[in-house]
């Protein structure tokens, strides 16, 4: 079939397939330009109506997650709990701004699927969960421990070999201001996984220290005058009263097991306790009661003697046995018949 060579069609055709320059290829007409900026500025008046419905929608969100938030945290204060107040509270705030801004999306762009989306969340929030497995599983702990309260801020813990007074209790990590001034960060998994001592779970708590005497003096003597002793301390708790008890028979002394109850505080601890101990030094001195230092007795084998390996006959270390001293008159009586003979 022939094609006639001033048919627009077949102009039309050959001009797309003819190679063509640079400029050609980058040159835009200012028309389609315009007619496409006033496309997206028509559609925006269509939209305008829906994202002022949408940003009034979540500022009462926004309004309603901030009050939401205060009243956790004003409830958690009157019970004392200000830490879960402040977990919770963000929690819940959050989850409500993010419902609400899937909320206004909806309906800024109708052809928006809500099912969809949450569908789309659903699977990224798996990634998500694999990606900061670590982090969720310390703000899981950190919400349980809020919950459960098995210590709270300003309580003296001992926890994975670190001991102090607990600051505050965060989501991701408990902060621990110990008695040296350092302060340490746990994070909340390793606290909740790990034993942990509270050492003021309880108002009073007891402490304790061995002291020896000799095995030659008076036992009832030494305990009296220990009881005495912890009398004249100030800090010591009266009841339950303390206590003075035999606890071992050891290889040089006699050791008793002096007990009494302070103050759960570290203070009150170590400053009684260093009290107590100066009162029943000076209490056993007065008092003549030996307070014994560990004795040891060291034998050496002398492995060049003849009676080496034989039983009854080693000496194991003792010293040559002398021989008996003689008397004056047996000396004397050797000496004259020593003279006689030689005569």
């Amino acid at each position: 079939m022939t094609v006639a060579p001033n048919d627009p069609a077949t102009v039309d055709a050959l001009a797309a397939t003819a190679p063509q320059t640079v400029e050609q290829a980058v040159r835009v007409d200012p028309a389609f330009v315009l007619s496409k900026i006033e496309t997206w500025v028509v559609g925006f008046q269509r939209l305008l109506p829906n994202i002022l419905v949408a940003l009034v929608l979540f500022a009462l969100t926004f309004a309603v997650a901030w009050a939401v938030e205060r009243s956790f945290r004003s409830w958690a204060n009157k019970h004392d709990r200000s830490n879960l107040g402040a977990v919770l509270g963000s929690f819940v705030k959050w989850i409500i701004l993010l419902v609400g801004g899937l909320l206004a999306l909806t309906i800024v762009i109708p052809s928006l699927n809500p099912g969809d989306l949450i569908a789309g969340l659903g699977i990224g929030s798996v990634a998500i969960g694999f990606a900061f497995k670590d982090i969720l599983q310390n703000w899981l702990a950190g919400l349980l421990i809020l919950i459960q309260r098995p210590f709270g801020v300003g309580d003296q813990i001992v926890v994975n070999g670190y001991e102090g007074t607990v600051e505050w209790i965060e989501t991701r990590a408990t902060i621990i201001a110990m008695y040296d001034g350092r302060r340490v960060i746990i994070p909340n998994a390793d606290v909740y996984s790990h034993a942990v001592t509270v050492n003021t779970a309880r108002p009073t708590r007891r402490s304790q220290y061995d002291v020896g005497i000799g095995y030659g003096d008076d036992i009832e003597g030494a305990r009296s005058a220990i009881l005495d002793a912890l009398r004249t301390v100030e800090g010591i708790e009266a009841d339950p009263k303390p206590e003075v008890l035999v606890w071992d028979l050891g290889n040089s002394s006699v050791n008793l097991r002096v007990r009494w109850w302070t103050q759960s505080k570290r203070t009150n601890v170590v400053h009684v306790q260093a009290a107590v101990l100066q009162a029943v030094k000076q209490e056993l001195d007065r008092a003549g009661i030996d307070m014994p230092f560990p004795t040891q007795v060291m034998l050496f084998h002398d492995q060049t003697e003849e009676t080496d390996g034989m039983r009854g006959q080693q000496r194991e270390g003792w010293p040559r046995r002398r021989s008996t001293p003689e008397s004056p008159d047996t000396a004397t009586g050797r000496n004259r018949k020593a003279s006689s003979s030689g005569l």
